[in-house]
């Protein structure tokens, strides 16, 4: 498979992951697809715009910026799928600090890795997505429920 139709399913997997934390996901979930989309974006920027010679640190501080990101949302809102979120960032980091640090330059590994962390975080917030619009949901049913059976007001 060529390897353009795989970038542009990445792409398409980022962008709707972010339309939908956007349109059905909570606070948190809104934040970490703004936190994503922004990542996305700063990383086709660094990849277009920069030489070799700053590419990879503007990648590694990327990943810095996004793993703090998660980390303050984590902090704040306390789920599950956000610590993964934080944790894979955290592998994006490390990935990127490797490859820099050895004077490396990004391989089929590095592609590998890369993409699959980034398939991993995004499935992590469609996961917080769904079960913030589930719980939702379920929140509006039991309400409805709730003021069906109340006595009605003499």
């Amino acid at each position: 498979m060529p390897s353009y139709i795989l970038v542009l399913i990445v792409w398409v997997a980022i962008l709707a992951t972010v339309l939908f934390s956007v349109w059905k996901g909570g606070v948190a979930e809104r934040w970490a697809g703004w936190l994503v989309g922004a990542g996305a974006l700063y990383a086709f920027l660094v990849a277009r715009f920069l030489g070799d010679e700053w590419r990879t640190l503007a990648f590694l501080s990327g990943d810095f910026l996004l793993a703090a990101g998660f980390l303050a949302l984590a902090v704040r809102y306390a789920s599950l799928w956000l610590g993964g979120a934080m944790l894979l960032q955290a592998v994006q980091f490390t990935l990127h600090a490797w490859y820099m640090l050895g004077e490396k330059k990004p391989d089929f590994f590095h592609g590998v890795v890369n993409n699959a962390v980034t398939m991993g975080i995004l499935l992590c917030i469609a996961f917080g997505t769904a079960t913030a619009w589930r719980r939702r949901v379920a929140a509006q049913k039991a309400e409805a429920a709730r003021l069906d059976a109340s006595p009605a007001a003499v």
